[in-house]
């Protein structure tokens, strides 16, 4: 049976290079380190500028590779939507930025297969309350303000869970 060894890392989507932290750690088991990288590049471009969670996991025997590629924080996923750097020091009174509906809802959508919330509902109750704590309005309302107008039904049409197509015999 083949020898596998897997490595963690943080790297910025998109951005990856040779250097340290991954060159270093990739060298001495003789895979070819420019072609890790590029294949990282490839996966995470959607995560520009975002760190996102990597797992390289290298066959020592016949040098091949494989990369995982996991989803970065709510938090970056937020920073991004909103185009803020980072959250308030000071969430409760000062708001740094807002979010629409619609990008929660697609936040929840990606983070929704790693996520305790079983429906597209209850991951954006999720990502609203990561909301409370950046300082990060959701259409112009308190978070929790948002999710009370949540629960009285707003935006029940944005929180359908996607259809499911069943295939017949």
């Amino acid at each position: 049976m083949a020898e596998k060894q897997t490595l963690s890392a943080l790297v910025v989507g998109g951005e990856t290079n040779a250097g340290p932290p991954l060159g270093p750690a990739l060298g001495p088991l003789g895979v070819n380190v420019t072609q890790i990288v590029n294949e990282i590049n490839k996966k995470t471009g959607d995560y520009s500028g975002m760190r996102v969670p990597v797992k390289i996991h290298v066959n020592l025997e016949d040098k091949s590779f494989e990369v995982e590629v996991g989803i970065p924080t709510t938090s970056a996923l937020i920073a991004k939507e909103t185009a803020v750097k980072k959250g308030s020091g000071t969430p409760n009174t000062d708001y740094v930025g807002n979010i629409s509906m619609e990008n929660i809802v697609k936040i929840a959508r990606v983070k929704k297969e790693k996520s305790y919330g079983d429906t597209i509902r209850s991951v954006a109750r999720e990502i609203m309350g990561s909301c409370v704590s950046m300082g990060i309005k959701v259409e112009e309302m308190t978070a929790k303000e948002a999710l009370k107008e949540m629960d009285s039904g707003k935006w029940s049409d944005l929180l359908k869970e996607d259809e499911a197509v069943e295939e017949r015999p």
